[in-house]
């Protein structure tokens, strides 16, 4: 049975056993010694080029997931965040009555293109690293501006999100390593289940908010506060799945190229995180 989590489900090689656990390409199976090469499947043959080496095609002889080519994905991923960030920061105007439309603007362009782009990379069988690079520049746009809207408004709260996401990712690594924290496929369920009800809930808003209807779910009172508690829990669940994922594929030997998935799927957790610590500061302001 194949992962409920859309993201990880089309990795090569990611399924799930009788028992709702994790299982990837090869596990329980015997593996080839170091050095060699099999012939059985034609598809993986090349006749090669006159003069030239024959053997298995460019792709076959990729390497394997391992931390340091996800931290180096990831690095990149998030790098392009901060850069289209910052810059959009930068070359905006700064916030007021007249400035606001336009940061509204880069706000909706930049995350209704990430939003299309994440549904791309979460549903495609091969993932795609300049998908994931082009995720991540309009994700930058958009919380670059999102953030400029915030900061003309809740002073201080920009600063706590940062710290505060970074402090929520090294306090999850550190839980999920020091208990040995293991997820089954309820937990999959649930959480996948509960992002896509969360988003579901702010495309609704969002639409009725077109219409003149305030929904107030991720407005600045308490039932914004509520749910931006829900959104913060959530994005934690998020990035244990993230650890589970990464954890589970290097230790059954996924293909370098998954990194980048590993990489787009801490992106979104960790922009997911800072959009409710953002919101649920300037609640706090607000009191």
């Amino acid at each position: 049975m194949q992962s409920n989590n859309p993201v990880f489900r089309n990795a090569e090689g990611f399924n799930q056993n009788a028992y709702g656990n994790a299982t990837y390409a090869g596990n329980g199976q015997a593996h080839q010694g170091y050095g060699q090469q099999a012939y059985t499947d034609p598809s993986t043959w090349n006749v090669g080029t006159p003069g030239g080496p024959t053997g298995l095609r460019p792709e076959t002889a990729q390497g394997p997931m391992t931390v340091d080519t996800v931290v180096q994905k990831t690095a990149l991923t998030l790098g392009a965040v901060i850069l289209a960030a910052l810059a959009t920061w930068v070359l905006t105007p700064d916030m007021d009555d007249a400035n606001v439309g336009g940061l509204y603007t880069a706000v909706m362009i930049g995350s209704l293109g990430a939003f299309a782009l994440s549904m791309v990379n979460s549903f495609k069988r091969v993932i795609s690293p300049g998908l994931v690079i082009a995720f991540a520049v309009l994700e930058g746009v958009a919380l670059g501006a999102l953030s400029k809207m915030f900061a003309g408004v809740y002073e201080g709260v920009v600063p706590g999100a940062i710290f505060g996401t970074f402090a929520a990712f090294a306090g999850t690594l550190a839980a999920y390593k020091i208990f040995d924290i293991k997820i089954g496929n309820k937990f999959r369920v649930f959480v996948t289940a509960a992002v896509f009800g969360m988003v579901g809930l702010g495309l609704m808003s969002l639409v009725l908010g077109m219409f003149g209807v305030d929904t107030g779910l991720f407005g600045f009172g308490t039932l914004g506060m509520l749910t931006a508690i829900a959104g913060l829990v959530l994005g934690i669940f998020m990035l244990v799945m993230d650890f589970d994922f990464v954890e589970q594929g290097i230790a059954n030997g996924l293909p370098e190229r998954e990194s980048w998935r590993a990489a787009f799927a801490m992106t979104v957790s960790l922009v997911w995180i800072y959009t409710n610590l953002l919101r649920l500061l300037a609640i706090f302001q607000q009191d």
